[in-house]
């Protein structure tokens, strides 16, 4: 089919009287393709994560938050049903007082404002003090259920690292212990969920923590074992939950919360098992990746907050809240090395050089795929015009 289009193409330049004409029309079928290509492009649907950046709203049995389109760009002086669950929202993660959000009214007020800057500051999004699509987008997305400090106070990091966005916990809690220091660690599978959709053997939810572990081993001087059946004190207990599990924080059902864990040394590791866990990215179908969430990368975030560190406002960093659903992000960069070495150390058999900085995340995003075949049969036949182009013009 390309040959034939090719010939044709190729004889019409030859019988057409003036080569300036044929040079014209050539490129008008350049144009016409590649407008042609733009249309496409354009079609496709929205990644879901785009989708999502309406605006929010609440699902009666407390799940994962929703888009709700009349929220988007809502500022200060308005007035918009909904705004109350935002609030909340705020106040949960440490950017609004509790007092502010318990109200439960709907008015955007000058309290919103602050903390929705404030709230934009932290995330490493363009500070508007509005509910823009970014903003709502982030807002809607899985997170940690860990608090981002917001109006509690941070504790600063050295001037040393003057580019770092790494945090700690209030009075940098450690883990401190015999050198070298060793951390045992026990997990519990994943329970089955009521809609049956765990299919996680232990072995594959143990190798995938214990991965997750040797990250932040092979950057800081401690070492993770994982804890014998005769041991029931081990110092980290990685725990999956549903609902409220008694610890004053309860998960939200699928979406929404993914885990929490607790600074030294408490030990403490929470999941929660509503979710629908995978293992490994390049075998999960694209129907299932829509609400999938990767063990691997949330138990690195949550070790992180084991080990002390807080949140960090570089997207690109382990220790950043937020995930998408089947997104892959396990490589920690040298903000999260940066934060943990100042609280420990530094491996003696890390080096910097070895390029340990954050890779992009794997996604999968069926959008973004092009037919082979449709692909090389535009790139031929565009280069076959431009070279015709080019000879009728120079000769």
């Amino acid at each position: 089919m390309q040959r034939n289009f090719d010939d044709a193409l190729s004889s019409l330049a030859l019988k057409l009287p003036c080569r300036r004409a044929a040079a014209c029309l050539l490129l008008l079928l350049l144009l016409g393709i590649l407008s042609s290509c733009h249309d496409v492009a354009a079609a496709r649907p929205a990644p879901a994560a785009a989708a999502s950046a309406a605006g929010l709203r609440r699902r009666p049995d407390g799940a994962a938050w929703r888009p709700s389109e009349h929220l988007r760009d809502a500022g200060r002086g308005s007035r918009v049903a909904g705004l109350a669950e935002v609030k909340m929202y705020l106040a949960r993660f440490g950017y609004m007082h509790p007092s502010r959000a318990e109200h439960g009214d709907d008015a955007f007020d000058e309290h919103t404002e602050a903390a929705v800057k404030l709230y934009q500051s932290r995330i490493g999004l363009p500070v508007t003090g509005r509910l823009d699509a970014a903003t709502l987008g982030r807002i809607a997305s899985p997170r940690c259920g860990v608090g981002d400090g917001g109006i509690r106070g941070r504790v600063s990091v050295s001037v040393s690292v003057p580019a770092s966005r790494f945090t700690f916990f209030g009075g940098e809690p450690r883990w401190t212990g015999p050198d070298p220091l060793v951390l045992t660690y026990s997990v519990s599978p994943v329970p089955a969920a009521a809609g049956g959709h765990h299919r996680l053997s232990p072995e594959a939810v143990r190798a995938a923590v214990r991965s997750a572990f040797a990250r932040w081993a092979r950057v800081i001087p401690v070492e993770f074992v994982e804890a014998g059946g005769d041991d029931h004190h081990p110092d980290i207990r990685v725990r999956f939950y549903e609902g409220d599990h008694g610890d004053g924080w309860p998960f939200d059902g699928q979406g929404g919360v993914l885990g929490h864990a607790y600074p030294p040394e408490d030990g403490r590791l929470h999941l929660d098992a509503a979710e629908h866990w995978m293992v490994d990215v390049d075998k999960e179908t694209t129907a299932s990746l829509a609400a999938a969430v990767d063990l691997e990368s949330v138990a690195t975030h949550e070790i992180g907050h084991i080990l002390g560190l807080d949140h960090s406002s570089s997207p690109e960093a382990i220790m950043y809240p937020y995930i998408q659903f089947g997104e892959r992000k396990v490589e920690l960069s040298m903000d999260d090395i940066d934060g943990a070495q100042l609280l420990y150390g530094s491996n003696p058999r890390f080096s910097s050089h070895e390029g340990h900085a954050s890779a992009p995340p794997r996604r999968s995003d069926p959008s973004r795929s092009v037919s082979p075949g449709r692909g090389s049969w535009l790139s031929g036949s565009i280069s076959l015009l431009c070279v015709v182009l080019a000879m009728l013009v120079t000769v």
